[in-house]
């Protein structure tokens, strides 16, 4: 095996570069902007270059103690294996230090690709008699975790040969991109009509990117060659933009083995076991470091190219699918705080760790970071919680939001295929949240008129609106109002990642004086909540005739269960298994805990229904109220009132139970475990409806003083919703009725919006709805709907 060597001359050059950098800058952060691109592994053709910000090692660790340590496997790693040992030919290269930073040029090391591992690398040095290592936070991949070594990739390689290039070059040729319009100079990524979200991990049987591009290669190929697609495939279709939810590396649970496990070390060798990353997680736990590349739990191969390889495969369609990542740079988990400098943290925080975005350097590399993820081939950006990014004044005394850097985020550009171009913006920001008058206080606009290309989650799409409720529609109307009157720059709907874990928190049986469950929903728990998240009514509203881009979520589309999936943390895991207490009575059929598919693990711990796993997690939230979320405690306590689980509970056995719920729990929700279960009538209604929005797209527009949206009034029982709107351009009209909760109205549509009754066709109706003509009255139940259509060479405008 060829060994790596120093190049001095190329390193001190670096070294040069990044001083001339800090000499040209006024502004730190503006030096910081370039030196932060230079920042991590890169394959240059014949060598590699590596720059670390250490901070931490000024006037602590003689710059000549610092070394590079490189591991290059010797001979072929099979990255799919769940467990292996692996010797590494180890070495220890020179490196330089300029200020804050340490970088060093080497010949020889090996760049990763999809068919071989490539070298991997961190800083090393001695201090106490014992050898400490500091990762890369601007890795481009870790196929053993965030707390494992980082791996020198060749990304060119990745980019030169990704199968949609003419999809992005097509941007840099005149007219050939309907799909972007021209933002300072460059192309920029129109909005999309309509959007799905997606869970990776539990989206497909696999829980990896390459089983999801395998859903989509498929229904690909089925429309090419005209084949119908199956109830279960038709809930991925129909959208012209799907957003992953976030695809970084996340925290582990550090009371589990870990996927790097060193065994022996010498100078020339060092042999390891690697494990197969196998973290379950929504994705939101990251820790910063190695945000720019793919959390390797969601990687069939352990290789970066999969993300590649999904968006190639959305990009070239039949019908081009555009790719939104959700950016969540807000916060770092707790098990950020051993793998980065202490420069990244503000202190503690809601979600574990502020940042620091005052830092030059952070505040650089975290838009760095950003840069390098989207340039995987994303076409848009969904900023998570964007009210979070805040600063203290301590003039003030108190939090700012930090605008200018959210529009900084808005300036960075991407480089995919050769072509520059600027993503479509989409920022998440309930602002004044978490004030506790938050929801009649937040506008959703702050960042829209600050940025008029991008869009923001709008009121009804935010994570507490809980459709299942009651009056739900009554009590929210003036926000549903307020997406009819400004929403077109706005995502709309009531399914998302969020929304439906709200929905499982309701309590099933509220007393009285609390809003009631919506009882016409459905005859059973599983059936209300369902329906809350899915139905005709809300479907035909939001993707029919109400402005903005509207989102479903897969899960909402499947009707699957869904929960908060989360398996990387022992500390709060209990905390979070009390706060789902009811998810057995909203998500959990008899029938479904009956299975021998679910619930193997708790199974095991004595559970033998349903009711009994209820019972327990009731039990279990009132502990942590009692105790203060003391865990012996708790464990003292859930011992004496007898529960399937024991007598005798300790600490560990409520963090193993917790581990195993949020493991049973991701299995359940898994896509796969719903497809043979699909309506095929209901699922062929939603993509018609999402169909009829693509081929009216004058409807993502608000509506104008001459249309009309309104409900019935007083409501007697009955919140029903109508509206009528007109294409200024074509002069098409729409006219929508619905009700949207309670019980059955019968109503004459034509007569509630005072519309001549001639000319009008259905385009759209809930499954099994028998309606012709709007002059004629149709009864509908709670959740149903019609859509009707008129053009000018139907009938009189």
């Amino acid at each position: 095996m060829a060994r790596s060597s120093f190049r001095p001359d190329a390193t001190d050059a670096l070294c040069t570069w990044q001083r001339d950098r800090l000499d040209e800058h006024e502004s730190r952060f503006d030096a910081a902007t370039q030196i932060t691109s230079r920042l991590g592994a890169h394959w240059r053709d014949s060598h590699a270059e590596f720059g670390f910000w250490t901070p931490e090692l000024v006037g602590a660790v003689p710059a000549e103690s610092v070394e590079l340590e490189l591991l290059t496997a010797t001979e072929p790693v099979d990255l799919a294996a769940a467990e292996q040992t692996v010797a590494f030919d180890r070495q220890l290269v020179e490196t330089r230090r300029e200020g804050e930073f340490t970088w060093a040029a080497v010949d020889g090391p090996r760049p990763g690709t999809r068919d071989q591992l490539g070298t991997l690398y961190r800083l090393s040095y001695e201090q106490d008699g014992s050898r400490e290592t500091i990762t890369d936070p601007f890795a481009d991949s870790l196929p053993f975790g965030a707390y494992g070594p980082p791996e020198l990739y060749d990304m060119d390689r990745l980019d030169e040969r990704r199968d949609d290039r003419a999809y992005f070059q097509a941007l840099a040729e005149d007219g050939a991109a309907p799909h972007a319009h021209e933002d300072d100079g460059l192309p920029r990524f129109e909005p999309a009509t309509s959007m799905l979200e997606v869970h990776p991990g539990t989206a497909t049987e696999s829980g990896t990117l390459a089983g999801l591009t395998d859903v989509f290669d498929r229904i690909g190929q089925k429309q090419r060659d005209g084949e119908a697609l199956t109830p279960a495939e038709r809930n991925f279709t129909g959208y012209d933009a799907v957003q992953l939810m976030p695809l970084a590396p996340i925290t582990q649970n550090e009371d589990e083995l870990g996927y790097w496990l060193p065994e022996a070390e010498s100078e020339g060798q060092l042999t390891a076991t690697v494990r197969r990353p196998d973290m379950i997680n929504w994705g939101y736990d990251i820790v910063i470091s190695g945000f720019g590349t793919v959390n390797p739990a969601i990687l069939e191969s352990r290789r970066p190219d999969e993300l590649v390889d999904l968006i190639a495969t959305l990009h070239t369609m039949p019908d081009p699918v555009k790719v939104v990542f959700d950016i969540a740079l807000g916060h770092a988990d707790n098990g950020a705080l051993p793998l980065l400098n202490d420069e990244w943290f503000a202190g503690p925080g809601m979600y574990g760790q502020e940042l620091d975005y005052t830092q030059p350097v952070v505040r650089a590399g975290l838009l760095e970071l950003q840069r390098r993820k989207m340039d995987f081939g994303a076409d848009g950006i969904r900023v998570d919680g964007a009210q979070d990014f805040t600063n203290w004044d301590p003039e003030a005394e108190e939090e700012y939001h930090d605008d200018e850097y959210l529009a900084e985020m808005d300036r960075v550009t991407q480089e995919v295929a050769g072509v520059e171009y600027r993503p479509w913006m989409i920022y998440e920001d309930g602002r004044p949240w978490p004030r506790s008058d938050w929801e009649l206080a937040s506008t959703y606009r702050t960042l829209i008129e600050e940025h008029p290309h991008a869009y923001q989650w709008g009121p009804v799409t935010f994570a507490h609106n809980t459709p299942a409720l009651q009056t739900f529609w009554a009590t929210k109307w003036w926000r549903v109002r307020e997406v009819a009157d400004m929403g077109e720059n706005w995502i709309s709907g009531v399914a998302n990642h969020d929304t439906i874990r709200r929905g499982t928190q309701l309590e099933p049986d509220p007393p009285f004086s609390q809003p009631q469950i919506n009882r016409y929903l459905g005859d059973s728990r599983q059936e209300q909540l369902e329906r809350a998240y899915n139905n005709p009514a809300t479907t035909i509203l939001f993707h029919g005739f109400m402005p903005g881009c509207p989102m479903d979520f897969t899960h909402a589309n499947m009707r699957a269960p869904w929960g908060f999936v989360r398996d990387t943390d022992a500390v709060w895991n209990l905390k979070v298994l009390a706060e789902e207490k009811n998810f057995p009575e909203w998500q959990i059929r008899d029938r479904d805990f009956e299975d021998d598919r679910f619930f193997t693990r708790l199974k095991e711990w004595g559970f033998e229904s349903r009711a009994e796993l209820s019972a327990f997690l009731t039990c279990l939230s009132d502990t942590v109220s009692m105790t203060d979320y003391d865990k012996a405690e708790m464990a003292a306590l859930l011992s004496v009132v007898g529960t399937p689980v024991g007598d005798d509970l300790s600490v560990e056995d409520l963090e193993q139970l917790g581990l195993d719920w949020m493991r049973d729990i991701a299995h359940f929700a898994t896509l796969s475990h719903w497809t043979d279960t699909q309506d095929d009538d209901r699922t062929a209604f939603d993509l018609e409806v999402r169909r009829f929005r693509h081929e009216h797209d004058w409807v993502t527009t608000d509506l104008t003083g001459e249309d009309v949206l309104d409900y019935v009034y007083p409501t007697d029982g009955t919140v029903l919703y109508y509206g009528y709107r007109t294409d200024s351009e074509t002069g098409e009209e729409l006219l929508f009725v619905g009700t949207m909760e309670g019980v059955a109205e019968t109503v004459t549509p034509s007569h509630l919006v005072d519309v001549d009754e001639n000319g009008w066709d259905v385009a759209l109706a809930s499954p099994g709805l028998a309606v012709k003509d709007p002059g004629e009255p149709v009864t509908l139940a709670d959740s149903q709907a019609v859509l009707f259509s008129r053009s000018t060479a139907n009938g009189p405008l």
